[in-house]
């Protein structure tokens, strides 16, 4: 998929998908902000445009399997839904309960048809469902991208992952190896909670 298409995909899926609706009812007023506002349990709905880089980077395609780690307001899970239309899926997980109920009833105003919403525990990811042509990580990990995810990318795949203040574009080849990885400067995220990890270079 060229550079165009993609950019203008992820511009008519922020015009379908309105941000506001993701947010808590006090906030709403404000979601043209590009700025993250909190959406309870201290979590945020992130702002805009970082919103926008990722999914430039993920460059998800029509029909493919989605994993969004970290679905919180269920934004970024209804955003991949659109991009990869009825033909695709996408798969997201939440730690907590609330929120994934609150992701949950958010995505259905969006139809929602080829969304799963999961509960995670103390597993990264979703390796019952794996492998995943594309994989979105929503909070921050520790100097580590986590190998659980690394796993879980099926060949020619691509993980976009924040690191520190950095956000991490990683793609497999064809073989499923590591083809490249990239780090883009400059960004903050809540912390992403993981055991196993291995360390970026």
């Amino acid at each position: 998929m060229n550079e165009t298409t993609i950019d203008k995909r992820v511009e008519q899926a922020f015009c379908t998908v309105k941000r506001r609706y993701f947010m808590t009812a006090d906030n709403q007023h404000m979601a043209g902000n590009d700025a993250p506002f909190s959406i309870g349990h201290a979590q945020t709905i992130s702002q805009p445009t970082t919103v926008k880089h990722m999914l430039l980077w993920l460059a998800p395609e029509t029909g493919q399997r989605i994993l969004d780690v970290g679905s919180g307001s269920g934004w970024s899970t209804a955003l991949l839904a659109n991009l990869v239309g009825p033909t695709g899926s996408v798969f997201a997980v939440e730690r907590i309960p609330a929120l994934k109920r609150f992701g949950e009833k958010n995505c259905q105003r969006f139809g929602g048809h080829n969304i799963e919403v999961f509960i995670t525990q103390n597993k990264l990811g979703l390796a019952t469902h794996a492998p995943f042509d594309r994989i979105l990580v929503s909070a921050a990990a520790t100097d580590k991208i986590p190998d659980e995810l690394i796993d879980q990318l099926a060949p020619n795949g691509k993980l976009i992952i924040p690191v520190n203040n950095s956000i991490f574009e990683l793609q497999k080849d064809a073989q499923g190896e590591i083809e490249y990885c990239h780090e883009h400067f400059g960004y903050v995220f809540v912390p992403l909670i993981t055991d196993n990890e291995i360390t970026v270079s």
